[in-house]
């Protein structure tokens, strides 16, 4: 039975009053749409037919109708579905077994009845951020999964140009210069690209510029023959000898000096290279792809980079964006990191809360990818042995990102506590300090109104400190019947 046609947050509900069902459709409003159900075995054949996004449960159930309002097999129902439902149990006893079994096995929250409308909107409002996030974290692992070039992550726009250049240049062998901040993946997109080549089956051979001192570039790239120098016992073929028929990655190329740079610009127009102490060609067949993240064309005007050479390398030119530039992406690099080292460390199993996501699209990440991956080993390794990392385990430079988020929680909810506290003075304002006849003026009861009184510290703020009279609980009990425990109740304050 159905009470809304709204399709943003659908809501099961399951519990036999359709009186209690119609009065919820009418609080919650047109945010949700509310569906109920009498069983729990009803419930769990919705889930095969109808999307649901959460689930509240009654768990006060009478003997003769437990058999079918079987709450354990719907949480367990719920939480084996591909995308766990979360499932907001309550009950007149939700501190009991009962709400205890709940928590168990995977209730995601267990709320007292009468139910406070408030509260409930806000639990189904974390209910639906959980839920959207293991939503959006099991796309982007199918994304994963279906990737055709293996390590290069990301949905955003930015990244799809990159793959859509990165699939074009790999069927020809031309020259291409991959130019961006250290850490955003140059190395990554080097390799995808002579995965995706007709030399993948061939040799991928990476070397870095300013891995080595200047006085042994020259004998890493070309090699060497026996005695061309002191301690040269035998010949030794070079980077480039090495990457024959297949690919070579020069990372950092502006880092060379100009003297290795003339070298290698005789090398990209001959195809040939000259081993030290040889001056024979040995002709060369590889495909080049270079890196840097510097900026060579102002290195140009500087006189500090061979103009020439720099047209020769960046026949292509692929810019890596920043993580800054691409946070859509960091939840699907995270779920990949975490996977990975997940298996490398033998922690499998392990999730994300919320709090930790969040923490990760507001830090700017000056690292890049390179920092990402290490933030999540670092939080993996060091976790507290929970399967859900949360923000107490990240690296302290970013805990302050969490810390932000968790102060605009605290705020909210001082907020309305403060709005609740002047509705409170309020009515005792105009009813000259009585508590009865206050809690009436706010459609509360006096219990609950007292109650709030000790929460907000305004015990001694009312005029009616009198004990109270026979009359004053006969007008209680007119206005609070005594709880049926089988029915639900709503309390909007």
């Amino acid at each position: 039975m159905a009470y809304s046609v709204c399709k943003q947050v659908n809501i099961l509900l399951v519990d036999v009053d359709e009186a209690f069902g119609q009065m919820l459709n009418k609080v919650l409003g047109a945010d949700y749409c509310l569906q109920q159900v009498p069983s729990a075995n009803l419930a769990i054949a919705r889930f095969d037919t109808e999307t649901v996004d959460a689930v509240l449960l009654n768990l006060d159930t009478s003997p003769e109708d437990a058999r079918t309002n079987d709450f354990h097999a719907l949480l367990q129902y719920a939480s084996d579905q591909p995308v766990a439902l979360p499932v907001i149990a309550y009950s007149w006893e939700s501190h009991g077994q009962k709400g205890l079994e709940a928590f168990r096995e995977g209730a995601f929250d267990v709320l007292d009845q009468p139910l406070d409308i408030q509260h409930l909107r806000f639990v189904l409002e974390l209910a639906r951020r959980r839920l959207a996030l293991v939503r959006q974290l099991a796309e982007m692992q199918k994304l994963v999964g279906a990737s055709r070039i293996e390590g290069l992550l990301g949905s955003s726009k930015a990244m799809d140009r990159v793959t859509e250049v990165a699939r074009k240049v790999a069927e020809v062998d031309t020259t291409v210069l991959i130019t961006g901040e250290s850490g955003t993946g140059k190395g990554v997109l080097a390799r995808a690209i002579h995965q995706l080549s007709l030399r993948s089956n061939k040799p991928f051979v990476a070397f870095s510029a300013c891995a080595f001192p200047e006085s042994l570039i020259e004998d890493e790239l070309f090699g060497h023959e026996r005695a061309a120098f002191t301690g040269a016992s035998q010949a030794r073929r070079g980077r480039f000898e090495e990457a024959h028929e297949g690919t070579i990655f020069l990372d950092e190329i502006g880092d060379l000096a100009l003297p290795l740079q003339t070298k290698l610009l005789r090398v990209l127009q001959e195809r040939t290279v000259e081993r030290l102490g040889s001056n024979v060609p040995r002709p060369v067949n590889c495909r080049i792809l270079c890196a840097t993240s510097r900026n060579l064309e102002k290195m140009v005007e500087q006189g500090t980079f061979r103009e020439d050479l720099y047209f020769r390398i960046s026949v292509v030119n692929i810019p890596m964006p920043p993580l800054r530039e691409r946070k859509e992406d960091i939840p699907l690099l995270a779920a990949y990191f975490l996977r990975k080292f997940a298996r490398e460390h033998n922690k499998a199993g392990r999730s994300f809360s919320p709090g930790f996501m969040s923490a990760l699209t507001r830090h700017t990440w000056p690292g890049n990818v390179r920092e990402l991956q290490n933030v999540i080993e670092c939080s993996l390794v060091l976790a507290n042995g929970s399967e859900t990392l949360g923000t107490e385990d990240l690296p302290g430079g970013l805990r302050g990102f969490a810390a932000t988020e968790a102060a605009s929680g605290t705020l909210f909810h001082e907020a309305v506590q403060g709005y609740k506290k002047e509705l409170v003075r309020t009515a005792l304002q105009r009813q000259g300090g009585n508590k009865l006849n206050a809690a009436k003026d706010l459609g509360i009861s006096r219990c609950y109104l007292h109650r709030m009184l000790n929460s907000f510290g305004m015990k001694n703020e009312s005029e009616d400190e009198t004990e109270e009279t026979e009359e004053d609980f006969k007008m209680q009990a007119q206005a609070e019947p005594t709880p049926n425990k089988r029915t639900p109740k709503l309390r909007i304050a």
